[in-house]
Protein backbone atom coordinates (compact mmCIF):
# COMPACT_ATOMS: atom_id res chain seq x y z
CA UNK A 1 0.00 0.00 0.00
CA UNK A 2 1.26 3.45 -0.82
CA UNK A 3 2.79 5.37 2.05
CA UNK A 4 0.46 8.25 1.17
CA UNK A 5 -2.42 6.16 2.52
CA UNK A 6 -2.86 8.47 5.52
CA UNK A 7 -4.72 10.88 3.24
CA UNK A 8 -8.44 10.26 3.81
CA UNK A 9 -9.26 10.53 0.11
CA UNK A 10 -6.60 8.15 -1.18
CA UNK A 11 -7.95 4.75 -2.16
CA UNK A 12 -6.11 1.80 -0.56
CA UNK A 13 -4.38 0.35 -3.59
CA UNK A 14 -0.81 -0.73 -4.10
CA UNK A 15 0.67 1.61 -6.70
CA UNK A 16 3.95 2.74 -5.15
CA UNK A 17 5.97 1.95 -8.26
CA UNK A 18 3.57 3.56 -10.71
CA UNK A 19 4.44 6.96 -12.24
CA UNK A 20 2.97 9.72 -10.10
CA UNK A 21 3.97 13.25 -11.08
CA UNK A 22 6.48 14.99 -13.33
CA UNK A 23 7.49 18.43 -14.51
CA UNK A 24 10.36 19.65 -16.67
CA UNK A 25 12.80 19.09 -13.77
CA UNK A 26 11.93 15.61 -12.49
CA UNK A 27 9.65 12.58 -12.71
CA UNK A 28 8.60 10.65 -9.62
CA UNK A 29 6.88 7.39 -8.78
CA UNK A 30 4.40 7.29 -5.93
CA UNK A 31 7.07 5.91 -3.61
CA UNK A 32 9.56 8.63 -4.57
CA UNK A 33 6.93 11.32 -4.19
CA UNK A 34 6.00 9.96 -0.76
CA UNK A 35 9.64 9.91 0.41
CA UNK A 36 10.05 13.55 -0.63
CA UNK A 37 6.81 14.41 1.18
CA UNK A 38 8.17 12.87 4.40
CA UNK A 39 11.39 14.87 4.07
CA UNK A 40 9.54 18.16 3.66
CA UNK A 41 7.11 17.22 6.43
CA UNK A 42 10.12 16.90 8.79
CA UNK A 43 11.25 20.35 7.66
CA UNK A 44 7.81 21.88 8.21
CA UNK A 45 7.64 20.27 11.64
CA UNK A 46 10.94 22.00 12.44
CA UNK A 47 9.06 25.25 11.71
CA UNK A 48 6.41 24.30 14.29
CA UNK A 49 3.79 23.15 11.85
CA UNK A 50 1.32 21.01 13.80
CA UNK A 51 -2.27 19.85 13.32
CA UNK A 52 -4.44 22.92 12.79
CA UNK A 53 -1.60 25.10 11.46
CA UNK A 54 -1.69 26.73 8.04
CA UNK A 55 1.15 26.59 5.52
CA UNK A 56 1.25 29.20 2.75
CA UNK A 57 2.72 28.10 -0.59
CA UNK A 58 3.58 30.74 -3.17
CA UNK A 59 5.06 28.91 -6.16
CA UNK A 60 4.36 28.47 -9.86
CA UNK A 61 3.33 25.03 -11.11
CA UNK A 62 6.13 22.62 -10.19
CA UNK A 63 6.43 19.32 -8.36
CA UNK A 64 7.72 21.01 -5.19
CA UNK A 65 4.40 22.81 -4.78
CA UNK A 66 2.56 19.49 -4.59
CA UNK A 67 5.21 17.97 -2.32
CA UNK A 68 4.90 20.86 0.14
CA UNK A 69 1.10 20.67 0.00
CA UNK A 70 0.96 16.99 0.84
CA UNK A 71 3.71 17.42 3.46
CA UNK A 72 1.49 19.93 5.26
CA UNK A 73 -1.40 17.48 5.06
CA UNK A 74 0.90 14.76 6.44
CA UNK A 75 1.15 16.88 9.60
CA UNK A 76 -2.57 17.65 9.80
CA UNK A 77 -2.07 21.24 8.63
CA UNK A 78 -4.04 23.22 6.05
CA UNK A 79 -2.55 24.80 2.94
CA UNK A 80 -3.30 28.20 1.45
CA UNK A 81 -1.95 28.39 -2.13
CA UNK A 82 -0.98 31.91 -3.26
CA UNK A 83 -0.80 33.26 -6.78
CA UNK A 84 2.96 33.50 -7.45
CA UNK A 85 2.61 36.80 -9.32
CA UNK A 86 0.87 38.55 -6.43
CA UNK A 87 2.37 41.79 -5.23
CA UNK A 88 3.73 41.97 -1.71
CA UNK A 89 0.53 43.75 -0.65
CA UNK A 90 -1.71 41.03 -2.03
CA UNK A 91 0.40 38.16 -0.72
CA UNK A 92 0.79 39.74 2.72
CA UNK A 93 -2.97 40.10 3.03
CA UNK A 94 -3.53 36.40 2.33
CA UNK A 95 -0.66 35.17 4.52
CA UNK A 96 -1.87 37.25 7.45
CA UNK A 97 -5.55 36.50 6.96
CA UNK A 98 -4.79 32.75 6.87
CA UNK A 99 -2.38 33.16 9.83
CA UNK A 100 0.22 31.03 8.08
CA UNK A 101 2.94 29.56 10.31
CA UNK A 102 5.45 29.34 7.47
CA UNK A 103 5.64 30.34 3.80
CA UNK A 104 7.14 28.15 1.06
CA UNK A 105 8.18 30.48 -1.75
CA UNK A 106 10.66 31.19 -4.53
CA UNK A 107 13.32 32.71 -2.29
CA UNK A 108 14.37 35.71 -0.21
CA UNK A 109 12.91 38.26 -2.63
CA UNK A 110 9.45 36.72 -2.47
CA UNK A 111 6.84 38.09 -0.06
CA UNK A 112 6.50 36.33 3.30
CA UNK A 113 4.67 38.93 5.45
CA UNK A 114 7.56 38.82 7.91
CA UNK A 115 6.88 35.17 8.77
CA UNK A 116 9.34 32.24 8.61
CA UNK A 117 9.88 31.04 5.07
CA UNK A 118 11.49 28.19 3.17
CA UNK A 119 12.88 28.82 -0.31
CA UNK A 120 11.93 26.17 -2.84
CA UNK A 121 15.60 25.40 -3.51
CA UNK A 122 16.08 24.67 0.20
CA UNK A 123 13.36 22.07 0.51
CA UNK A 124 14.71 18.88 2.00
CA UNK A 125 15.03 15.94 -0.40
CA UNK A 126 15.58 13.01 1.96
CA UNK A 127 14.18 12.47 5.47
CA UNK A 128 16.87 12.96 8.13
CA UNK A 129 15.10 10.89 10.75
CA UNK A 130 16.51 13.01 13.58
CA UNK A 131 13.05 13.67 14.99
CA UNK A 132 10.48 11.04 14.01
CA UNK A 133 7.34 12.35 12.41
CA UNK A 134 4.15 11.89 14.41
CA UNK A 135 1.86 9.07 13.38
CA UNK A 136 -0.44 10.26 10.58
CA UNK A 137 -3.88 11.10 11.90
CA UNK A 138 -5.45 13.26 9.19
CA UNK A 139 -9.24 13.07 9.34
CA UNK A 140 -11.98 13.98 6.89
CA UNK A 141 -13.14 16.86 9.11
CA UNK A 142 -9.80 18.67 9.15
CA UNK A 143 -9.27 21.66 6.85
CA UNK A 144 -7.14 20.75 3.84
CA UNK A 145 -7.27 23.98 1.85
CA UNK A 146 -7.83 27.68 2.38
CA UNK A 147 -8.44 28.87 -1.16
CA UNK A 148 -9.03 32.59 -1.51
CA UNK A 149 -11.74 33.99 -3.73
CA UNK A 150 -10.82 36.53 -6.38
CA UNK A 151 -12.19 39.40 -4.34
CA UNK A 152 -14.46 40.68 -7.11
CA UNK A 153 -17.04 41.63 -4.47
CA UNK A 154 -14.61 42.92 -1.81
CA UNK A 155 -11.50 41.73 0.00
CA UNK A 156 -10.68 38.09 -0.82
CA UNK A 157 -12.22 35.52 1.52
CA UNK A 158 -10.61 32.25 2.57
CA UNK A 159 -12.83 29.33 1.56
CA UNK A 160 -12.38 26.48 4.07
CA UNK A 161 -12.34 23.10 2.33
CA UNK A 162 -11.97 19.97 4.44
CA UNK A 163 -10.36 16.68 3.46
CA UNK A 164 -13.90 15.34 3.32
CA UNK A 165 -14.79 18.03 0.78
CA UNK A 166 -11.69 17.29 -1.28
CA UNK A 167 -12.20 13.54 -1.11
CA UNK A 168 -15.84 13.83 -2.12
CA UNK A 169 -14.88 15.92 -5.13
CA UNK A 170 -12.25 13.40 -6.21
CA UNK A 171 -14.75 10.56 -5.92
CA UNK A 172 -17.43 12.48 -7.82
CA UNK A 173 -15.01 13.43 -10.58
CA UNK A 174 -13.55 9.97 -11.03
CA UNK A 175 -17.02 8.38 -11.16
CA UNK A 176 -18.60 10.93 -13.48
CA UNK A 177 -15.65 11.18 -15.86
CA UNK A 178 -14.48 7.59 -15.58
CA UNK A 179 -10.99 8.51 -14.38
CA UNK A 180 -8.87 5.48 -13.44
CA UNK A 181 -5.24 4.54 -12.79
CA UNK A 182 -4.80 4.41 -16.58
CA UNK A 183 -5.41 8.15 -16.89
CA UNK A 184 -2.77 10.83 -17.23
CA UNK A 185 -3.65 14.50 -16.69
CA UNK A 186 -1.69 17.27 -18.39
CA UNK A 187 -2.04 20.09 -15.88
CA UNK A 188 -1.80 23.62 -17.29
CA UNK A 189 -4.09 25.56 -14.94
CA UNK A 190 -2.39 27.33 -12.01
CA UNK A 191 -2.25 25.37 -8.75
CA UNK A 192 -3.40 28.28 -6.62
CA UNK A 193 -6.85 27.52 -8.06
CA UNK A 194 -9.13 24.74 -6.81
CA UNK A 195 -9.80 23.43 -10.33
CA UNK A 196 -6.14 22.56 -10.84
CA UNK A 197 -5.78 21.05 -7.37
CA UNK A 198 -8.89 18.87 -7.56
CA UNK A 199 -9.22 17.99 -11.26
CA UNK A 200 -5.52 17.89 -12.10
CA UNK A 201 -3.94 16.51 -8.92
CA UNK A 202 -6.26 15.01 -6.31
CA UNK A 203 -8.58 13.12 -8.67
CA UNK A 204 -5.94 11.19 -10.65
CA UNK A 205 -3.75 10.62 -7.57
CA UNK A 206 -6.71 9.25 -5.61
CA UNK A 207 -7.01 6.37 -8.09
CA UNK A 208 -3.36 5.77 -8.95
CA UNK A 209 -3.23 7.88 -12.12
CA UNK A 210 -0.51 10.35 -13.02
CA UNK A 211 -0.08 13.98 -13.91
CA UNK A 212 2.37 16.17 -15.74
CA UNK A 213 2.77 19.80 -14.72
CA UNK A 214 3.35 22.66 -17.11
CA UNK A 215 4.45 25.88 -15.45
CA UNK A 216 2.44 28.01 -17.84
CA UNK A 217 0.32 27.59 -20.93
CA UNK A 218 1.94 28.19 -24.29
CA UNK A 219 -0.03 26.70 -27.20
CA UNK A 220 2.85 25.14 -29.13
CA UNK A 221 4.57 23.77 -26.01
CA UNK A 222 1.27 22.38 -24.82
CA UNK A 223 0.57 20.61 -28.12
CA UNK A 224 4.12 19.25 -28.20
CA UNK A 225 3.65 17.83 -24.70
CA UNK A 226 0.40 16.16 -25.76
CA UNK A 227 2.19 14.51 -28.68
CA UNK A 228 5.18 13.37 -26.62
CA UNK A 229 3.68 12.44 -23.24
CA UNK A 230 0.33 11.07 -24.44
CA UNK A 231 -1.93 12.39 -21.66
CA UNK A 232 -5.52 11.19 -21.64
CA UNK A 233 -7.25 14.35 -20.41
CA UNK A 234 -6.75 17.94 -19.33
CA UNK A 235 -8.80 20.78 -17.92
CA UNK A 236 -8.70 24.37 -19.17
CA UNK A 237 -10.58 27.64 -19.29
CA UNK A 238 -12.24 29.03 -22.44
CA UNK A 239 -9.33 31.40 -23.07
CA UNK A 240 -6.96 28.45 -23.50
CA UNK A 241 -9.28 26.80 -26.03
CA UNK A 242 -9.57 30.13 -27.83
CA UNK A 243 -5.77 30.25 -28.13
CA UNK A 244 -5.65 26.65 -29.38
CA UNK A 245 -8.25 27.08 -32.13
CA UNK A 246 -6.56 30.35 -33.14
CA UNK A 247 -3.34 28.59 -34.11
CA UNK A 248 -2.45 28.85 -37.80
CA UNK A 249 -3.80 26.12 -40.06
CA UNK A 250 -0.28 24.71 -40.56
CA UNK A 251 -0.06 23.80 -36.86
CA UNK A 252 -0.93 20.11 -36.94
CA UNK A 253 -1.37 18.45 -33.55
CA UNK A 254 -1.46 14.77 -32.62
CA UNK A 255 -4.11 14.77 -29.92
CA UNK A 256 -5.20 11.16 -30.41
CA UNK A 257 -4.32 10.21 -26.82
CA UNK A 258 -6.83 12.70 -25.39
CA UNK A 259 -10.09 10.92 -24.63
CA UNK A 260 -11.76 14.09 -23.33
CA UNK A 261 -11.01 17.62 -22.17
CA UNK A 262 -12.80 19.73 -19.59
CA UNK A 263 -13.86 23.34 -20.04
CA UNK A 264 -14.76 25.26 -16.91
CA UNK A 265 -14.17 28.30 -14.65
CA UNK A 266 -16.00 30.62 -17.06
CA UNK A 267 -18.81 30.28 -19.63
CA UNK A 268 -17.77 29.18 -23.12
CA UNK A 269 -19.68 29.88 -26.30
CA UNK A 270 -21.20 27.03 -28.30
CA UNK A 271 -19.12 28.16 -31.25
CA UNK A 272 -15.84 27.85 -29.35
CA UNK A 273 -16.72 24.38 -28.06
CA UNK A 274 -17.71 23.19 -31.53
CA UNK A 275 -14.62 24.70 -33.16
CA UNK A 276 -12.32 23.01 -30.62
CA UNK A 277 -13.91 19.60 -31.10
CA UNK A 278 -13.82 19.93 -34.89
CA UNK A 279 -10.17 20.93 -35.02
CA UNK A 280 -8.67 18.59 -32.41
CA UNK A 281 -11.03 15.63 -32.46
CA UNK A 282 -11.53 15.08 -28.73
CA UNK A 283 -14.77 15.49 -26.81
CA UNK A 284 -15.02 18.71 -24.83
CA UNK A 285 -16.93 18.40 -21.57
CA UNK A 286 -18.20 21.70 -20.22
CA UNK A 287 -18.75 21.88 -16.49
CA UNK A 288 -19.67 24.36 -13.80
CA UNK A 289 -18.61 24.95 -10.23
CA UNK A 290 -17.04 27.38 -7.81
CA UNK A 291 -14.42 27.40 -5.10
CA UNK A 292 -17.12 27.10 -2.43
CA UNK A 293 -18.22 23.77 -3.95
CA UNK A 294 -14.64 22.39 -3.99
CA UNK A 295 -14.51 22.91 -7.75
CA UNK A 296 -17.36 21.27 -9.69
CA UNK A 297 -21.13 20.99 -9.34
CA UNK A 298 -22.16 19.84 -12.82
CA UNK A 299 -20.54 18.50 -15.97
CA UNK A 300 -21.62 17.03 -19.24
CA UNK A 301 -20.97 13.28 -19.34
CA UNK A 302 -18.00 11.88 -21.26
CA UNK A 303 -19.99 8.88 -22.44
CA UNK A 304 -23.54 10.09 -22.86
CA UNK A 305 -25.52 13.03 -24.24
CA UNK A 306 -23.48 16.21 -24.24
CA UNK A 307 -25.67 19.25 -24.70
CA UNK A 308 -23.69 22.17 -26.08
CA UNK A 309 -24.69 25.38 -24.37
CA UNK A 310 -25.34 23.63 -21.07
CA UNK A 311 -22.89 22.87 -18.27
CA UNK A 312 -24.23 19.37 -17.82
CA UNK A 313 -25.89 17.44 -15.03
CA UNK A 314 -25.09 17.35 -11.29
CA UNK A 315 -22.12 15.24 -10.31
CA UNK A 316 -22.92 12.06 -8.34
CA UNK A 317 -23.83 12.84 -4.74
CA UNK A 318 -24.78 16.48 -5.34
CA UNK A 319 -28.15 18.15 -5.61
CA UNK A 320 -28.36 21.20 -7.83
CA UNK A 321 -31.58 23.20 -7.88
CA UNK A 322 -33.00 26.52 -9.03
CA UNK A 323 -34.38 28.76 -6.28
CA UNK A 324 -36.78 31.65 -6.57
CA UNK A 325 -36.54 34.95 -4.71
CA UNK A 326 -38.94 33.60 -2.08
CA UNK A 327 -36.70 30.61 -1.27
CA UNK A 328 -38.79 27.98 -3.06
CA UNK A 329 -37.24 25.42 -5.39
CA UNK A 330 -38.48 26.08 -8.92
CA UNK A 331 -39.54 23.46 -11.50
CA UNK A 332 -37.60 22.73 -14.71
CA UNK A 333 -37.65 25.54 -17.23
CA UNK A 334 -37.85 28.36 -14.71
CA UNK A 335 -35.07 30.86 -14.13
CA UNK A 336 -33.62 31.54 -10.69
CA UNK A 337 -30.51 31.29 -8.51
CA UNK A 338 -28.44 28.11 -8.76
CA UNK A 339 -28.17 26.46 -5.32
CA UNK A 340 -26.20 23.36 -4.34
CA UNK A 341 -26.15 20.68 -1.63
CA UNK A 342 -23.61 17.90 -1.14
CA UNK A 343 -20.56 16.68 0.79
CA UNK A 344 -18.38 18.86 -1.44
CA UNK A 345 -19.86 22.14 -0.12
CA UNK A 346 -17.36 24.23 1.84
CA UNK A 347 -17.17 24.48 5.61
CA UNK A 348 -17.51 28.26 5.38
CA UNK A 349 -15.42 31.40 5.02
CA UNK A 350 -12.49 31.79 7.40
CA UNK A 351 -13.36 34.18 10.26
CA UNK A 352 -16.37 35.54 8.36
CA UNK A 353 -19.51 34.20 10.07
CA UNK A 354 -21.86 36.69 8.42
CA UNK A 355 -20.63 35.85 4.91
CA UNK A 356 -20.84 32.16 5.77
CA UNK A 357 -24.43 32.56 6.96
CA UNK A 358 -25.34 34.44 3.79
CA UNK A 359 -23.92 31.66 1.63
CA UNK A 360 -25.04 28.61 3.64
CA UNK A 361 -27.64 29.78 6.15
CA UNK A 362 -30.63 27.85 4.78
CA UNK A 363 -28.69 24.65 4.14
CA UNK A 364 -28.04 25.39 0.47
CA UNK A 365 -24.90 26.89 -1.03
CA UNK A 366 -26.08 30.04 -2.78
CA UNK A 367 -23.89 30.48 -5.85
CA UNK A 368 -24.99 33.93 -7.00
CA UNK A 369 -25.46 32.50 -10.51
CA UNK A 370 -28.71 32.56 -12.46
CA UNK A 371 -29.62 29.38 -14.27
CA UNK A 372 -32.29 27.06 -15.69
CA UNK A 373 -32.59 23.27 -15.41
CA UNK A 374 -34.22 21.38 -18.26
CA UNK A 375 -36.37 18.26 -17.95
CA UNK A 376 -33.28 16.03 -18.23
CA UNK A 377 -31.48 17.83 -15.40
CA UNK A 378 -29.00 19.74 -17.60
CA UNK A 379 -28.09 23.17 -16.28
CA UNK A 380 -27.89 26.26 -18.48
CA UNK A 381 -26.28 29.32 -16.92
CA UNK A 382 -27.91 32.64 -17.61
CA UNK A 383 -25.56 35.00 -15.78
CA UNK A 384 -24.17 36.19 -12.50
CA UNK A 385 -26.76 37.91 -10.34
CA UNK A 386 -24.30 40.71 -9.65
CA UNK A 387 -23.55 41.12 -13.38
CA UNK A 388 -27.19 41.72 -14.20
CA UNK A 389 -27.84 45.11 -15.82
CA UNK A 390 -31.03 46.95 -14.87
CA UNK A 391 -32.01 49.31 -17.67
CA UNK A 392 -35.00 51.45 -16.88
CA UNK A 393 -36.34 48.77 -14.55
CA UNK A 394 -35.82 45.92 -17.03
CA UNK A 395 -33.37 43.10 -16.15
CA UNK A 396 -30.74 42.40 -18.81
CA UNK A 397 -28.41 39.41 -18.52
CA UNK A 398 -25.08 40.09 -20.26
CA UNK A 399 -24.61 36.43 -21.19
CA UNK A 400 -27.61 36.61 -23.51
CA UNK A 401 -25.98 39.47 -25.43
CA UNK A 402 -22.57 37.76 -25.34
CA UNK A 403 -24.08 34.61 -26.86
CA UNK A 404 -25.36 36.62 -29.81
CA UNK A 405 -21.98 38.31 -30.31
CA UNK A 406 -20.20 34.94 -30.12
CA UNK A 407 -22.35 33.64 -32.95
CA UNK A 408 -20.48 35.92 -35.37
CA UNK A 409 -17.76 33.76 -36.99
CA UNK A 410 -15.05 36.39 -36.48
CA UNK A 411 -15.68 36.98 -32.76
CA UNK A 412 -13.25 35.14 -30.52
CA UNK A 413 -14.31 36.60 -27.16
CA UNK A 414 -17.14 38.86 -26.05
CA UNK A 415 -18.03 40.48 -22.76
CA UNK A 416 -20.83 42.85 -21.84
CA UNK A 417 -20.88 45.12 -18.78
CA UNK A 418 -23.19 47.81 -17.50
CA UNK A 419 -22.43 51.51 -17.84
CA UNK A 420 -24.04 54.27 -15.84
CA UNK A 421 -26.66 56.27 -17.69
CA UNK A 422 -28.42 59.42 -16.50
CA UNK A 423 -31.72 58.41 -18.12
CA UNK A 424 -31.91 54.64 -17.80
CA UNK A 425 -29.67 53.99 -14.80
CA UNK A 426 -27.60 51.41 -16.66
CA UNK A 427 -27.08 50.43 -20.29
CA UNK A 428 -25.12 47.54 -21.84
CA UNK A 429 -21.68 48.11 -23.38
CA UNK A 430 -19.91 45.35 -25.33
CA UNK A 431 -16.23 44.46 -25.70
CA UNK A 432 -15.07 41.93 -28.28
CA UNK A 433 -11.84 40.51 -29.64
CA UNK A 434 -11.42 38.73 -32.97
CA UNK A 435 -9.71 35.68 -34.35
CA UNK A 436 -6.26 36.46 -35.79
CA UNK A 437 -6.01 37.99 -39.24
CA UNK A 438 -9.70 38.66 -39.75
CA UNK A 439 -11.53 41.92 -40.24
CA UNK A 440 -14.60 42.65 -38.21
CA UNK A 441 -17.24 45.07 -39.37
CA UNK A 442 -18.89 46.65 -36.35
CA UNK A 443 -22.04 47.30 -38.34
CA UNK A 444 -22.39 43.53 -38.76
CA UNK A 445 -22.33 43.14 -34.99
CA UNK A 446 -24.95 45.83 -34.56
CA UNK A 447 -27.17 44.19 -37.17
CA UNK A 448 -26.68 40.83 -35.50
CA UNK A 449 -27.72 42.21 -32.13
CA UNK A 450 -30.72 44.04 -33.56
CA UNK A 451 -31.84 40.87 -35.32
CA UNK A 452 -31.70 38.65 -32.27
CA UNK A 453 -32.24 40.99 -29.33
CA UNK A 454 -34.95 43.40 -28.25
CA UNK A 455 -33.99 47.04 -28.52
CA UNK A 456 -33.15 47.53 -24.83
CA UNK A 457 -30.58 44.70 -24.99
CA UNK A 458 -28.62 46.04 -27.96
CA UNK A 459 -25.29 47.43 -26.69
CA UNK A 460 -25.08 51.21 -26.79
CA UNK A 461 -21.38 50.91 -27.64
CA UNK A 462 -19.18 48.14 -29.04
CA UNK A 463 -15.44 48.27 -28.40
CA UNK A 464 -13.12 46.01 -30.38
CA UNK A 465 -9.94 45.25 -28.41
CA UNK A 466 -6.86 43.34 -29.43
CA UNK A 467 -7.40 41.13 -26.41
CA UNK A 468 -9.85 41.19 -23.51
CA UNK A 469 -8.26 41.61 -20.06
CA UNK A 470 -8.05 38.42 -17.98
CA UNK A 471 -7.80 37.69 -14.29
CA UNK A 472 -5.09 35.31 -12.96
CA UNK A 473 -7.03 32.13 -13.79
CA UNK A 474 -7.84 33.19 -17.33
CA UNK A 475 -11.40 34.47 -16.97
CA UNK A 476 -12.36 37.67 -18.77
CA UNK A 477 -11.93 40.37 -16.15
CA UNK A 478 -15.18 42.30 -16.19
CA UNK A 479 -14.05 44.46 -13.32
CA UNK A 480 -11.17 45.69 -15.50
CA UNK A 481 -13.57 46.29 -18.37
CA UNK A 482 -15.76 48.38 -16.11
CA UNK A 483 -12.80 50.69 -15.49
CA UNK A 484 -12.81 51.33 -19.25
CA UNK A 485 -16.54 51.99 -19.24
CA UNK A 486 -18.17 55.33 -18.38
CA UNK A 487 -19.90 55.16 -15.01
CA UNK A 488 -22.24 57.51 -13.22
CA UNK A 489 -22.83 59.62 -16.29
CA UNK A 490 -24.66 59.32 -19.55
CA UNK A 491 -23.07 57.37 -22.42
CA UNK A 492 -24.08 57.69 -26.06
CA UNK A 493 -27.36 55.93 -26.75
CA UNK A 494 -26.43 55.66 -30.42
CA UNK A 495 -24.17 52.59 -30.78
CA UNK A 496 -20.55 53.52 -31.28
CA UNK A 497 -17.50 51.41 -32.03
CA UNK A 498 -13.84 51.85 -31.27
CA UNK A 499 -10.81 49.66 -31.79
CA UNK A 500 -7.96 49.78 -29.32
CA UNK A 501 -5.44 47.64 -27.52
CA UNK A 502 -6.46 46.01 -24.27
Amino acid sequence: MTTLAYLPWLRPRAFDELPCVRDERCALTYAEFSQWVDAVAEQLADHRVVPGSTVAIMLPNRVELLVAMVAAWRLGAAVTPINPVFTATEATYQINDADAVVVVNAGPEAPDAGRPSIAVRDLRWVPLGLCPLPEPATTADEIALLVYTSGSTGRPKGVMLSHGNVGSMASMMSEHLGITRDDHCLLVLPLFHVNAICVGFVTPISVGGQLTLQERFRPLEFLAAVKTLRPTYFSAVPTIYAHLVSQPANVVADTSSIRFAICGAAPASRELLAATEKRFGFGLVEGYGLTESTCACTANPVDGPRKLGTVGVPLPGQRVAIMGDDGTVLPPGERGEVVVKGPNVMQGYLNRPEATADALGDGWLHTGDVGVLDEDGYLTLVDRIKDMIIRGGENIYPKEIESVLHSHPHVLEAAVVGAGDALYGEVPVAYVSTYPDVALDADDLRTLCRTHLTKIKVPVAIHILDDLPKNPIGKVDKRALRTLTPAGRSVPTTPSTTRQGA
